[in-house]
């Protein structure tokens, strides 16, 4: 299983960003995408998490309303759009798999079992 994230990079701050988290290894079916950020000096935090086989996608309290998972099961690729950035939102944005199975929390970060990389977003004033 291997995730791999792009769209990272210097954006002003009001614009939008959309990152990519392209899969290989798994059936989507059988995993929960998750996205989460890490800020410098920061825990690292849930945003989203989604299934494909149950068509659900949960949004963490500071992830509502500027944070849009979509898909492309095609491509094997989740997205995570960020609207209107604010300096707050520059960190190391990480997706992570878990079988859909192992827990009976839907967006836990301790249940994800494979990262990617990361891809670090930086906010421009």
């Amino acid at each position: 299983v291997q995730l791999v994230e792009s769209g990272g990079g210097r954006v002003p701050a009001g614009n939008s960003l959309l990152l990519s988290c392209a899969t290989s290894g798994l059936t989507m079916d059988d995993y929960v995408i998750g996205w989460f950020r890490q800020g410098r000096g920061s825990e690292r935090e849930g945003l989203a998490c989604f299934s494909s086989l149950e068509a659900r996608t949960e949004y963490s309290k500071s992830a509502q309303g500027r944070f849009t998972v979509s898909t492309d099961l095609t491509r094997h690729t989740v997205y995570l759009q960020i609207s209107s950035l604010k300096n707050d939102d520059a960190s190391v944005y990480y997706c992570a798999a878990r079988p859909r199975t192992n827990s009976f929390h839907f967006c836990r970060r301790t249940d994800f079992q494979v990262w990617g990389q990361g891809t670090r977003v930086f906010v421009s004033a």
